[in-house]
């Protein structure tokens, strides 16, 4: 709707996960480094954590996208609230099986065929599981077994647990320590700081192909940290309400008071509002909700920038070719 009145050939703040427009903080660029290290190396189980709306999909998509389609095979698993038998289903059928038997000792026996299978061909199956916090107790033990096809130095299959802070509650279940044993990288991404809202509203901007100077002012910009309480997805919603209102109002500049006005009308306020989630969706006033208390990012088994470089020198190691921070850019500034 504003784009051609900004001079944009983009909607730079969509609330789809695209990784055209992923924004590298020092955690997020860490995370996406050690999932990346843990993936072609053939860890086993990965886990991924971080509020709703910090960036984990869009992480795991610019993974997909990156990363070498002869080398790396991924099944996305978005629906996580299903039962054992649709899981294995479901997982295969994104992994490209075109005929699925009914029974589930024949589905298993298929499925590790095809681990073998793809192990002998130099290929790395990768199973992602977004919103795992949703997964029961039960099918969690399930996706721990699949993990028990592997050689004597590598797992056959990978898998990435992602999901929000819940998700480590759910992993530190008594019940749940098998699988907690299993876990070779944990990474976890958070809110963003007032210095990096002004880096994200720049790149967005620049990479939606402006034509125009960035239009937040810096009280804007400030309203926005404090409204968004650093969210990507937060920041989003609340830069496109108020984008589309200066629209309306022909007006060039996004102030302090705009944003404000944007929070107001997606029920948002300092102290509380609607969370990440539902906020794109408020389209009418309806009593404010309480939003729940932020929580700071786990760190367990977070690897550290020293850690990332060892990383890196183990994977050039490995491969005998370019490094992996290099292929993804990471490395730029």
């Amino acid at each position: 709707m504003y784009q051609r009145f900004f001079g944009l050939e983009r909607n730079p703040f969509a609330i789809t996960p695209d990784p055209d427009f992923l924004y590298l903080t020092d955690k997020h660029r860490e995370a996406l480094a050690g999932l990346l290290y843990a993936i072609t190396c053939r860890k086993g189980f990965l886990v991924l954590t971080g509020d709703a709306g910090t960036g984990k999909t869009t992480l795991l998509r610019t993974i997909l996208r990156r990363v070498s389609a002869e080398r790396i095979v991924f099944s996305f698993v978005v629906h996580p609230t299903l039962t054992a038998a649709e899981f294995l289903e479901y997982t295969m059928l994104d992994f490209g099986f075109p005929n699925i038997p009914a029974s589930k000792a024949q589905r298993l026996v298929m499925f590790q065929q095809f681990l073998v299978r793809s192990y002998e061909e130099g290929k790395n199956p990768v199973l992602v599981i977004d919103e795992a916090q949703k997964l029961s107790p039960e099918l969690l033990e399930e996706i721990r077994l699949l993990t028990n096809a592997e050689t004597a130095e590598h797992k056959l299959l990978q898998i990435v647990l992602a999901g929000q802070n819940e998700l480590n509650a759910v992993l530190a279940r008594d019940d749940m320590r098998q699988l907690r044993q299993r876990i070779a990288i944990r990474v976890a991404i958070g809110a963003l700081s007032e210095a990096e809202v002004v880096q994200y509203l720049k790149t967005r901007w620049m990479r939606a192909g402006a034509k125009e100077k960035l239009p937040f002012t810096a009280d804007a910009a400030r309203a926005l940290a404090e409204y968004s309480r650093g969210i990507p997805r937060l920041i989003n919603t609340i830069c496109d309400t108020a984008l589309t209102n200066a629209f309306a109002n022909e007006t060039r500049t996004i102030n302090r008071a705009q944003i404000e006005a944007a929070a107001s009308d997606l029920l948002l306020n300092t102290a509380s509002g609607v969370d990440a989630e539902n906020a794109s969706a408020v389209a009418s006033p309806t009593p404010q909700l309480k939003m729940p208390e932020k929580k700071q990012p786990v760190a367990e088994g977070m690897p550290s920038l020293r850690t990332i470089e060892r990383y890196e020198a183990e994977a050039q190691k490995r491969a005998k070719a370019g490094g992996w921070l290099t292929r993804l850019g990471l490395n730029r500034a």
